[in-house]
């Protein structure tokens, strides 16, 4: 499945709250100002509750801010074996700087 999203999400088997969710998160992300009722309305009618709308919208924004600070301040990305190194302690510990001390 991973594969298939990551090819392509608009062609992959996925379920249609998920597939209504990432035309809006995609619309949100790369054309903001073209974002309308009538979107979120769609997604809601796919089965896809408000809070959830919310969430996932909120998820993607912070990531979009997150990526431009990171453009604009010239932050590093750590290679792909860093960060899978520390995905332990960020699951049991979240994001905190604390949880990664000492792994």
């Amino acid at each position: 499945m991973w594969r298939a999203v990551a090819a392509d999400w608009r062609s992959a088997p996925l379920r249609p709250e998920l597939h209504a969710t990432l035309g809006f998160l995609e619309k949100l992300a790369l054309h903001p100002d073209a974002l309308e009722p009538a979107d979120a309305e769609a997604v809601r009618a796919a089965g896809v509750s408000a809070q959830a709308l919310r969430d996932a919208a909120v998820v993607c924004a912070l990531f979009s801010m997150i990526v431009r600070l990171a453009d604009a301040l010239g932050w590093d990305v750590p290679e792909w074996d860093t960060l899978a190194a520390r995905a332990p302690a960020m699951l049991e510990g979240g994001y905190v700087l604390g949880a990664l001390q000492g792994r």
